[in-house]
C-alpha cells in the first residue's frame, strides 16, 4: 500500500511549476487540510474520529505523522477547527496535539474549547495558554488576529440546515493569509445562502482569496455558485466534504461536472498568492 506521502509527491509532480514562489494545498479527509507556504504551514480540521458512515477518515499513517509532527507535518505554526462536529474534532485527538507539539498554536470555537478543557487535566494548563478560543453568534462582525507569519479572520457563518437545524452550533469560515503572500478560506460546514454575506458585504471583498474551500453543496446551489463567483473575490476553489462514495469519479452527480473536488485522501495542488 502506498504511504499518503508517495501519492501526494506524484499529484504535485505532474502540476505545472510557476515562476512565483507557490503555495500547497494537501487533503487529509473531509474536510481536512494542510496548507504550506515556505517555512509557514497551518492544519484545518485535521483530527476527528466519526465518519458518520458517511465520508472518509484521514488514514493512521498521516494522523501518526501529525501527532509526531513528523515529515511536511514538523513544525506546524497553527491548528484551526471550524466547528465542534464529530467529522470535523475530536477533543482527545487535538489535545494529544497540543500536549507532543508545544509550539502549536489552536484557534477554535469556544464550544470546541470547552470540549477539551471538560477532559483536561491540570498538566494541560500550558496547552490551553496556546489556544484562542473564539466565542462567534450570528450578526457578529468578524474578528481579525495577527501573528508574526499568519494574518487570521473569523467570520461566523451557520452551519448549513439554517434556519431550522444546527442553529447551536459555531461554524467559523477561517481566511487566513500565511507569511503575506497566500490567503486561503475555510468555510466550515457552512450554509450556502447569500443573506448570510450581505451584511459583511465589504468584507468578503476586501482581500483576494487565493484558494477557496468550501463544503461542496455551494457548487449545487444558486446561491452558493453566486458567493463564489460574485460576493467574493476568488482565484482558484475546491470542494470539500465530498461523501467518500464519491471518491470514485464515474460516482460524482452531473450537478458537479467542471467543479474540482478534493475526494483522494493524500491528493494535493500547488497554487499561487497574490498578497
Amino acid at each position: 500500500m502506498r504511504s499518503y506521502f508517495s501519492v501526494f509527491a506524484l499529484v504535485l509532480v505532474g502540476l505545472p511549476s510557476f515562476a512565483q514562489e507557490t503555495s500547497s494545498v494537501r487533503y487529509l479527509a473531509n474536510e481536512g487540510v494542510l496548507v504550506t507556504h515556505n517555512d509557514t504551514s497551518i492544519l484545518i480540521d485535521p483530527l476527528f474520529q466519526n465518519s458518520y458512515n458517511t465520508y472518509q477518515m484521514v488514514p493512521d499513517d498521516v494522523r501518526d505523522a501529525i501527532f509526531a509532527g513528523k515529515g511536511e507535518f514538523a513544525g506546524v505554526d497553527a491548528v484551526f477547527v471550524s466547528h465542534h462536529h464529530g467529522d470535523h474534532f475530536s477533543a482527545v485527538d487535538m489535545l494529544r496535539l497540543l500536549r507532543s507539539q508545544t509550539n502549536t498554536k489552536l484557534y477554535a470555537p469556544v464550544q470546541a474549547v470547552a470540549a477539551m478543557r471538560e477532559i483536561s487535566t491540570p498538566d494541560d494548563e500550558s496547552s490551553f495558554d496556546r489556544i484562542t478560543g473564539l466565542d462567534l453568534e450570528y450578526g457578529d462582525l468578524p474578528v481579525q488576529i495577527e501573528t508574526a507569519n499568519l494574518l487570521i479572520e473569523a467570520a461566523y457563518i451557520p452551519h448549513s440546515g439554517w434556519p431550522t437545524a444546527r442553529t447551536e452550533i459555531q461554524n467559523i469560515s477561517f481566511r487566513i493569509t500565511l507569511a503575506d503572500n497566500s490567503t486561503v478560506l475555510h468555510m466550515g460546514d457552512a450554509d450556502a445562502r447569500i443573506v448570510h454575506f450581505e451584511a459583511d458585504e465589504e468584507y468578503w471583498k476586501e482581500r483576494t482569496i487565493d484558494l477557496a474551500l468550501p463544503p461542496y453543496w455551494f457548487f449545487s446551489s444558486d446561491d452558493g455558485v453566486e458567493i463564489l463567483e460574485a460576493r467574493m473575490d476568488v482565484r482558484y476553489t475546491i470542494g470539500v466534504h465530498a461523501p467518500a462514495e464519491l471518491s470514485n469519479r464515474a460516482s460524482i452527480p452531473d450537478e458537479y461536472t467542471g467543479t474540482e473536488l478534493f475526494t483522494q485522501p493524500g491528493e494535493g495542488r500547488r497554487f499561487v498568492g497574490s498578497q
